[in-house]
């Protein structure tokens, strides 16, 4: 029988060791890209619950006038003021009431829900950024400063901004309880996270949403036929 040679062995190691090697490269580099995937993924999602939650609120949206309904405040004073708390003027917020209250058997209150969205201090000292929160209030006939039920949506955040649009520019503030008849036309949402190690602030898009505003107005006029 005819034998392989040593040279022919030495050959078929070193081109096993360079398939192998090479195999083990392209391992390696999708074993980062799943992970540097799967990272990206995990940072968005709080940030993509928190906008889809802003659009449902503001999509249901019920103007001022009603029995249970209260005043659309952007930017403006005394936001947050039935829950006990400090939105000043100026400042980054929105407070409106909103039909997306979830109805239980085990619970009083309606669909009808004051939500209050703003940025708080960290609760972590070593945190970079603040804290994107929704305050509720789904007790809205009591006499009383009600406890808000406070939901943290996202860390790290760096700027929150709120534009309302009136049909003709864009405004960053909007209070119906002191000259603004009406809801605005739509809502732009900006929340800029805070930078990363490494990074700077300028090097990173804000996210944006642009979320128009569908109301009803309703009045106590009712038309009679004519016999």
């Amino acid at each position: 029988m005819k034998a392989f040679t040593l040279i022919e062995m030495l050959l078929a190691v070193a081109i096993c060791a360079i398939v192998l090697v090479a195999i083990n490269g392209v391992f390696a580099t999708a074993v980062r890209l799943r992970d540097k995937t799967s990272e990206a993924v995990e940072e968005a999602l709080p940030v993509n619950r928190a906008m889809d939650m802003m659009v449902r609120d503001l999509k249901g949206t019920v103007g001022p006038g009603g029995y249970l309904a209260g005043d659309f405040r952007c930017g403006a004073q005394a936001m947050g003021a039935t829950m006990g708390l400090s939105g000043e003027a100026g400042s980054a917020g929105l407070d409106f009431f909103t039909s997306t209250g979830a109805l239980s058997d085990k619970a009083p209150w309606g669909d009808i829900q004051e939500v209050f969205y703003e940025l708080k201090a960290p609760t972590e000292r070593s945190q970079s950024g603040m804290d994107l929160v929704r305050c509720v209030n789904r007790n809205l006939l009591a006499t009383t400063t009600q406890t808000p039920e406070i939901q943290s949506l996202v860390t790290n955040v760096q700027t929150l901004q709120f534009d309302c649009y009136d049909g003709q520019q864009w405004r960053d503030t909007w209070d119906t309880s002191a000259g603004d008849t009406n809801l605005p036309v739509a809502v732009r949402i900006r929340i800029q996270l805070a930078a990363k190690q490494g990074e700077t602030i300028a090097n990173q898009q804000p996210l944006e949403m642009l979320v128009p505003l569908f109301t009803q107005t309703l009045t106590n006029l009712t038309t009679t036929a004519t016999q």
